[in-house]
């Protein structure tokens, strides 16, 4: 099942958490930021709650929402950028490592003659 690492131990104290967000889309001239939120257990080491947060700008003084400011506007397209570079440097990174663990199955597993150990079991 997909969520069975959400079904084990329960957080308790004094277990500690770390949270992390990231955007969820690219920000634009909004009213709302949308962000992905995932929240670690310390003790657990691994992740107790995934969450998505929609965010609302609001002017207290008027009473109303408010659109982004655009020196706020730049600052999140700018995360944005640095965050999209980031996955893909990291998703390079991932494949590499994917490439080198294929090129040693291939030289261990696929070549001719190869017999795969199985010890007592196979005997």
């Amino acid at each position: 099942m997909a969520d069975d690492w959400f079904d084990q131990s329960p957080m308790m104290y004094p277990d500690h958490i770390s949270v992390y967000h990231k955007l969820h889309s690219a920000p634009g001239e909004t009213d709302a930021l949308l962000l992905d939120v995932v929240i670690l257990s310390e003790l657990h080491q691994r992740p107790a709650a995934r969450l998505f947060e929609d965010c609302a700008l609001y002017d207290y003084r008027k009473g109303k929402k408010a659109t982004m400011p655009p020196w706020m506007s730049d600052a999140f397209k700018e995360t944005w950028r640095l965050q999209e570079e980031s996955k893909r440097i990291n998703s390079e990174r991932v494949y590499g490592l994917l490439d080198k663990v294929r090129s040693l199955e291939m030289e261990s597993w696929d070549r001719e003659g190869a017999v795969e150990d199985l010890g007592s079991v196979g005997r």
